[in-house]
């Protein structure tokens, strides 16, 4: 493959000699995998957290892709609920999480024998409100994708380039960021998010997120689907009536990352 950002990704993920990947079956973290895989072979170790606010699908094909590439593959129990502060949603929820998460893997790591863990984060990320990279510093947990200043739309080429199944794959982010901060997360909350969002993704909406302000669902989709789902609007408004919101709403907005961290601004 002739670029530089990938030489010198090689080239940076090859001086580590060892490492653990933060897994999670995305975009970033699976062409971060493949990366290190690639630099370092067997000393190259995944691990996955599994939570209330992670997908098991995405834990599957987390768990799929390492078998396919022969990595070795480990998931850690992160129990969210129990991190002091979680259930409140405030502002800095991700920093929380992200402390409990990360402390989690480098603990798993260790075990191993393995003193670096790296994680997906990307040159785009470091504009965005994202208080989870503040946890990730502290912790001294390497970023090589931002390091040598990979953006996302260069990681899907690249990943198409390597045949990664996630080239093309929607932006995935943890369930907990469908929900206004300081409305209290619960698993029953984050069950009945996870649900809809898979219905609608099931029924043909590529990317998806169904904010959770108390009753009300707000659903956000690509401006060009819209149609599409008024025509849906019946079947959708019942389905997610039946998952426990009393109120479905279309975001004329449309899909972005980050909506809920508008209302920062507004404070």
């Amino acid at each position: 493959m002739n670029n530089e950002k990938w030489d010198a990704l090689i080239a940076c993920l090859r001086k580590m000699e060892r490492a653990a990947v933060a897994f999670s079956a995305g975009v970033d973290s699976t062409f971060l995998l493949k990366a290190a895989h690639v630099a370092l072979g067997k000393n190259v170790t995944a691990i996955t957290g599994r939570s209330v606010s992670f997908p098991e699908r995405e834990c599957r094909e987390a768990a799929a892709f390492c078998r396919e590439i022969g990595v070795e593959h480990v998931i850690v129990e992160v129990d969210q609920m129990a991190i002091p502060g979680f259930r409140d949603n405030p502002p800095d929820r991700c920093y929380l999480c992200k402390k409990e998460l990360f402390s989690a893997f480098l603990t798993a790591a260790r075990e191993r024998g393995i003193g670096i863990v790296a994680e997906g984060s990307n040159a785009d990320d470091v504009g965005d409100y994202r208080p989870g990279l503040r946890a990730i510093a502290e912790l001294g947990i390497q970023s090589p994708l931002k390091d040598v200043g990979l953006t996302k739309d260069e990681i899907r080429a690249l990943s198409r380039e390597l045949g990664l199944p996630t080239w093309d794959k929607p932006s995935m982010a943890c369930l907990a960021t469908r929900f206004p901060y300081g409305e209290r997360i619960t698993p029953e909350k984050l069950a009945a998010v996870d649900a809809a969002e898979q219905f609608l993704r099931d029924g043909g909406f590529r990317q998806v997120r169904v904010r959770a302000h108390g009753d009300i669902a707000r659903i956000e989709i690509d401006r060009g689907q819209f149609g599409m789902l008024t025509e849906r609007s019946a079947e959708i408004e019942r389905t997610l009536r039946a998952l426990g919101f009393s109120y479905v709403a279309l975001d004329l907005g449309g899909y972005r990352t980050g909506s809920m961290n508008e209302t920062l601004t507004k404070r």
